[in-house]
């Protein structure tokens, strides 16, 4: 013993570099321990439901996935193997994964959902905004005949804005993934926001989360590309981008529509009518054919600024829904252009956790619509639900409750007690 702790102390520089190791490795272990227990007790949960039995008339439930492979800096795929196709399976659902990596998706996606109970996206934001290049998930989704089917998102990539909203916070990764598979078999539905956003030229870009144009989405793109300062990175990203132009100014001209009253939930009829009140409504629209509405349509009261801004955001409210609200609108926010560069710098490490956060002494407008129009000659880019596109005059429609996406049942009972309060 004495001749242990002797070559201890005589090489305590590698004693305390092997101590360190293990310890490091046996929480390594631990964790990866922790995370297969949780493994294990979701797919039991998942086993009950695929042990529940069916009718032999009722066909099986189909769910197609859109895995994006690259999120997650291409772990994603590996992530969504171990971690959530085994729960989908499990329940007992037709499930198939499609793959975003390749070319020549449209056609194959039009197949796919006109034959799909459930879509499951699974990635981060970008692959719910768009799937690959020119294949625009969201303007699919967005369509009539598309538009009813509910939206399951599971969570892998570095960016999962949308998750906030439909799932509680987790200790782990997996553990959140695993969270995201069940509540896609509980079915729970809450109706979000979409925003149409239309170029001069260009086909119209969909987006649930918002748009941002300014100096914070800029900087923040860059903050990669300071790996190496370690958890200083934010800041150093931030700090740097003053150097080059101070203060950051974006002129544009705005256009906006207030909110929108919200209309009465249509009740979809669950059973199919019985034969005599079909017939009756055929007599009735045969003999009494709807008037047509002779009422004068009110000129629309756009509101017209000129802002010049350290930042423009346009948001929805989904990331923090109200099923209870009367009124439909986005969030515009216009942040002042007078701020420090020490300001500037601490908002910047804000904004990383919660992008669309509307900072105190900023201009907040609520708005159904608006025009975005943008000096000749301006430069920069758009974050689009944190993908990017190029700057230029845009229209800005806000789709209300356009789609059902599937939320954790936890969730959604906060959300209806919130409403009732």
């Amino acid at each position: 013993m004495a001749k242990a702790l002797a070559t201890l102390r005589q090489h305590w520089k590698k004693s305390t570099f092997g101590a360190c190791l293990l310890g490091w490795g046996g929480h390594w272990l631990y964790g990866k321990y922790c995370d297969d227990l949780v493994r294990r007790a979701a797919c039991q949960e998942a086993q009950a439901f695929g042990n529940q039995l069916i009718r032999a008339t009722v066909p099986l439930k189909k769910a197609t996935v859109f895995l994006n492979p690259a999120a997650c800096k291409g772990k994603a795929g590996n992530l969504f193997e171990k971690n959530a196709a085994p729960i989908l399976h499990l329940s007992g659902m037709d499930v198939t994964v499609v793959r975003t990596d390749y070319e020549g998706q449209a056609k194959r996606l039009m197949e796919l959902l006109e034959s799909t109970d459930l879509i499951i996206i699974a990635g981060g934001d970008g692959t719910v905004q768009e799937l690959h290049a020119n294949v625009n998930l969201l303007s699919l989704c967005v369509q009539a005949a598309f538009s009813k089917i509910p939206i399951g998102f599971i969570p892998l990539g570095k960016t999962c804005n949308l998750s906030h909203t439909l799932y509680p916070e987790s200790t782990s990764q997996v553990q959140h993934i695993t969270n995201a598979a069940l509540a896609i078999l509980k079915g729970e539905t809450v109706p979000l926001d979409v925003l149409q956003i239309k170029g001069e030229k260009e086909q119209p870009v969909f987006a649930v989360s918002g748009l941002r144009w300014g100096a914070y989405r800029d900087a923040g793109v860059k903050v990669s590309n300071y790996w190496y300062l370690g958890p200083l990175k934010t800041q150093a990203a931030h700090l740097f981008s003053t150097f080059k132009e101070w203060p950051q100014k974006h002129q544009a001209a705005l256009m906006y529509l207030g909110p929108t009253e919200r209309p009465p939930e249509e009740k979809e009829e669950t059973r199919r009518p019985s034969f005599f009140v079909r017939l009756y409504r055929r007599i009735k629209s045969c003999c009494f054919p709807p008037k047509e509405a002779c009422e004068e349509v009110a000129p629309e009261d756009w509101e017209e600024l000129k802002l010049s801004t350290l930042e423009l955001s346009i948001a929805t409210q989904n990331r923090q829904l109200d099923l209870a609200r009367t009124e439909d609108f986005m969030d515009i926010c216009i942040e002042a252009d007078n701020i420090s560069k020490g300001q500037f710098v601490q908002r910047g490490s804000q904004k990383i956790s919660d992008p669309h956060m509307c900072p105190e002494g900023s201009q907040h407008i609520q708005a159904s619509r608006c025009i975005l129009q943008l000096p000749e000659g301006t430069e920069g880019s758009f974050g689009i639900d944190n993908e990017e596109y190029e700057a230029m005059p845009v229209e800005v429609k806000l789709l209300p409750r356009k789609l059902q996406f599937i939320c954790d049942p936890r969730m959604r009972e906060q959300m209806l007690q919130a409403a009732e309060q």
